[in-house]
């Protein structure tokens, strides 16, 4: 580019010279002026080729970062994209599993609510058919009543021994046979007999040291009678004694002290169809 302006300048002065063999002053002045314009202005446009010329390299430079920017930002967007998509297979795989499992905990879950529901449903008509059964008892401190799924016949000990007794009395031969028939009935139902008595210390009764025999002792006088008078089943039948350990309240006073010495029959249906559920 250069060039060609000394070249343009060069044949404009040659021009100059072969046209007009004598130059006056003032067109040589002219000449000179338009030649250092030309210069000048061959000058500035070099400049900005120059610029130019730099600008077009940072650009190209530039280019070349962000291509090789952007073929790393396309990795890394690949390496992204598939691993959304292994976490979104993997997902729905844990979804419809999770999904399978509360399908089957609800049903499950159905089941034992059923099976509940038909234990409390037993447990109510057996509550009704005992209390039918006894009615002519309740007066003499036996009582009938549902807890923890379970039905408790409590029979005061004055309507089933004498003083200091093991021995069932004919009062207490009458509840219980009464109470045998409605437990031949429910063959499902088991039977655990238990022995309670006041804190009082046992006092010269022979074979029986304290409260833990007496309470034992009286309950496996009643398990006795149920099996081997009223032959209810003796696999169907648990005695325990509890001793003074487990009162009804506070022994402190003459009738509170008698509410705590009794025989509580403990029934409950068979959970066998539950357990099974639940194992």
């Amino acid at each position: 580019m250069k060039n060609t302006f000394l070249a343009l300048a060069l044949l404009l002065m040659i021009s100059a010279f072969t046209s007009c063999v004598v130059m006056s002053p003032k067109k040589y002045k002219a000449l000179l002026a338009s030649k250092d314009s030309l210069y000048s202005v061959n000058n500035e446009q070099q400049v900005k080729i120059e610029n130019l010329e730099s600008e077009a390299k940072k650009l190209k430079k530039d280019t070349t970062l962000m291509a090789e920017e952007l073929r790393n930002l396309q990795g890394r967007y690949n390496d992204v994209d598939a691993n959304y998509a292994k976490l979104k297979s993997n997902t729905s795989t844990e979804i419809n599993k999770l999904s399978g499992d509360l399908a089957a905990r609800e049903k499950r879950l159905k089941e034992v609510e059923e099976v509940l529901r038909k234990r409390d449903a037993a447990t109510n008509l057996l509550k009704e058919k005992l209390q039918q059964a006894l009615l002519g008892f309740a007066k003499n401190g036996l009582t009938v009543e549902i807890k923890n799924g379970k039905v408790y016949v409590s029979l005061m000990d004055k309507l089933l021994f004498p003083s200091g007794s093991i021995i069932i009395d004919e009062k207490g031969k009458q509840a219980l046979t009464q109470l045998a028939k409605v437990l031949k009935e429910q063959p499902e139902i088991n039977i655990a007999v238990e022995g309670h008595t006041d804190n009082q210390k046992v006092n010269n009764l022979g074979q029986i040291k304290d409260n833990w025999d007496l309470s034992v002792l009286r309950s496996t006088s009643v398990v006795r009678f149920l099996t081997e008078q009223e032959k209810v089943e003796s696999v169907r039948m648990t005695a325990t004694g509890k001793g003074e350990f487990q009162p009804l309240g506070p022994n402190n006073s003459t009738e509170a002290r008698s509410k705590n010495r009794r025989i509580e029959i403990v029934l409950s249906p068979k959970l066998d169809e539950l357990y099974n559920l639940i194992k």
